[in-house]
């Protein structure tokens, strides 16, 4: 991959997913170094973030028949319903004080309409409304794409295959990745799916 045609995608290294944070992935910090070792490699460097608007329809807040962990319909979706998190503006929404933000070149915010959860970093979950993101990497002459971050089973995966149909060529650094692991195999089958899709894990 030539440098000049290769960013590093950095994907919600956000307070609300390590440690101490609502929806807090197991080790999370301890991806950190290498992302930041990783930051070294790249001229480009780019990270996505959570940005909840405080009424978020995927907040088990927002409903009072209902609790963290039950299912809705959002926009034609099904929802599983999640403690507020990455809440705009707040230190939750922060990168997390150990990543190496001078390196980012640009941040990607998704999650930003209250009516439909994102995922990717480039779509939302209905793949009706994009990010700046493409633009952005096409406006720069981006072709490749190496992805980190959190989480590999939800936010990494579906970005990695947003990327994909878009046409980039994508590697996935899984010791630069952490899973939330609801069930055993998650991790595993993420990487699996990804890899059938034509992403490289490495």
């Amino acid at each position: 991959m030539s440098k000049k045609t290769t960013a590093l995608l950095v994907i919600d290294m956000q307070n609300d997913f390590v440690e101490g944070g609502s929806l807090a992935v197991k080790w999370g910090l301890s991806i950190v170094r290498h992302i930041n070792d990783l930051m070294d490699e790249y001229e480009t460097v780019v990270a996505s973030q959570d940005w909840h608007p405080a009424n978020h329809l995927s907040f088990a807040s927002q409903y009072s028949d209902h609790k963290v962990g039950d299912f809705v319909q959002l926009n034609g979706q099904p929802q599983i319903l999640r403690p507020d998190h990455c809440v705009q503006k707040s230190h939750w929404a922060d990168f997390v004080p150990e990543l190496n933000t001078k390196k980012i070149d640009h941040i990607t915010r998704k999650g930003t309409n209250r009516q439909i959860d994102s995922y990717s970093a480039f779509f939302d979950n209905n793949h009706e409304q994009k990010t700046d993101l493409h633009e952005y990497l096409q406006n720069k002459k981006i072709t490749n794409l190496v992805i980190c971050g959190i989480a590999t089973d939800y936010c990494v995966k579906a970005t990695v295959i947003d990327a994909l149909q878009l046409w980039y060529a994508v590697a996935v650094v899984s010791k630069a990745c952490k899973a939330v692991n609801i069930n055993e195999w998650d991790e595993k089958k993420s990487y699996e799916e990804m890899e059938k899709k034509w992403a490289m894990v490495i």
